[in-house]
């Protein structure tokens, strides 16, 4: 089996990937572990950058997003009982984000691909990527009970932190950046309309909480919980009261109960992995870094490697220059570092560490009221919140 590019995993990045690649009329694979019915439903991120927004719309990929996804013009922060709303576009020049969850894009890309994209095959485990570091790598894989070789000039990693790409890159070559953070997120989804039209991120001395969305009618909420948490250990109701004390303003605003239909634990960590390519092998979303999801970072940056990716290779195809592939680790983790600074800034002046002096809430505070107060603060938030640029115009599918 031969391709010009491999990709392992079909989650989104890998999936866009493949999108883009067949509208610049470049072949590709795509290898995905588990079954289809598995990858349209796993829960993960839920806020797309105007940029992820714009780059799905202009890959004809976008059209039941805009039916269907909230377009969200702001945040709302809440600490020491007030609130205060963050304007994107009036702060960014137009810009704003989309609730429109990963499952929902992958359905999407998933019957487009199958439609009129190359082969994507699942339950197709890669083994491993041999050969990264020639001009002709390989992706060993099993499907259908037996092994199998793809032979391809390029091959992406979109396999997440547990995959295969990555540990072809030789240790010698490479440098780790991580930390890990002593709490996590207990998550829940909810069958009632959400509390608010936009999402509310509240700072509260026993710990944040989150308030988000997956549609007009599920609400999808969080919970600072101590590292190691066991969801199955909190009730319903203990959730619900504990949400309620977080939230809590000095207006009459009230958080809507109902049923909980999905309760998980998310740690929290931040890992970037230098470099992002070794030889014709390329790293993309998860398989490079990780960002806690405070700053909903993570699927938006895994789009930035495609775009930068397929932008690249089209460029190379069309001028012989490896100029952009050349610089894609470089590229890429440019904005990646922005996104990991951003993240963690966000993280820090929400959460509550579990041995934080009266001094650290203080400042927390201060910040938040600096943000609420300055122009230029709300603007640094607004600004990253919607998205660091890929570069180029909205109407370029390589966008």
């Amino acid at each position: 089996m031969r391709t010009t590019v491999g990709i392992i995993g079909a989650g989104p990045a890998g999936l866009l990937l493949a999108r883009l690649l067949r509208n610049a009329g470049i072949d590709a694979v795509v290898l995905e572990s588990r079954d289809r019915s598995y990858v349209e439903r796993r829960q993960r991120a839920g806020i797309l950058e105007q940029g992820t927004a714009d780059v799905l719309r202009a890959a004809s990929a976008g059209e039941r997003m805009d039916r269907e996804g909230l377009r969200h013009d702001g945040i709302e922060l809440r600490f020491d009982r007030r609130r205060h709303r963050v304007d994107f576009p009036a702060l960014t020049g137009g810009r704003s984000v989309t609730v429109y969850a990963q499952t929902e894009v992958c359905k999407d890309l998933i019957a487009l691909q199958l439609r009129d994209g190359g082969p994507l095959l699942f339950e197709a485990e890669a083994l491993a990527v041999e050969d990264a570091g020639t001009d002709a790598p390989r992706i060993r894989f099993r499907h259908e009970g037996r092994e199998d070789v793809l032979e391809c000039a390029y091959v992406v990693g979109c396999d997440g932190f547990w995959g295969v790409a990555r540990k072809a890159i030789p240790t010698q070559l490479a440098q780790v950046f991580e930390r890990t953070y002593p709490f996590g997120w207990l998550g829940i989804l909810a069958d009632v309309p959400p509390s608010h039209d936009e999402l509310v991120y509240a700072r509260h001395d026993r710990g944040f909480a989150l308030l988000s969305m997956r549609s007009p009618a599920v609400s999808r909420l969080y919970l600072q919980v101590p590292d190691g948490t066991d969801a199955g250990a909190w009730s319903d109701e203990e959730i619900w009261d504990e949400l309620e004390r977080r939230f809590e303003t000095d207006d009459d605003w009230r958080l809507e109960r109902g049923p909980i239909t999905q309760k998980s634990v998310t740690p929290m960590r931040s890992y970037v992995h230098e470099p992002m390519r070794h030889g014709r092998l390329f790293l993309a979303g998860d398989a490079a870094h990780i960002v806690p999801p405070t700053g909903a970072k993570g699927l938006n940056l895994a789009v930035g490697d495609v775009v930068t990716f397929a932008r690249a290779l089209t460029h190379q195809q069309e001028t012989g220059s490896p100029e952009l592939l050349d610089s894609y680790s470089a590229t890429c983790l440019r904005r990646v570092w922005q996104a990991e600074r951003f993240s963690y800034d966000m993280t820090a002046l929400l959460h509550r560490a579990p041995a934080a002096t009266a001094f650290e809430d203080r400042l927390q505070l201060a910040r938040l009221e600096r943000i609420a107060s300055s122009r230029a603060a709300e603007t640094d938030l607004a600004e990253a919140y919607t998205g660091f640029p890929f570069g180029r115009a909205a109407s370029d599918p390589l966008r």
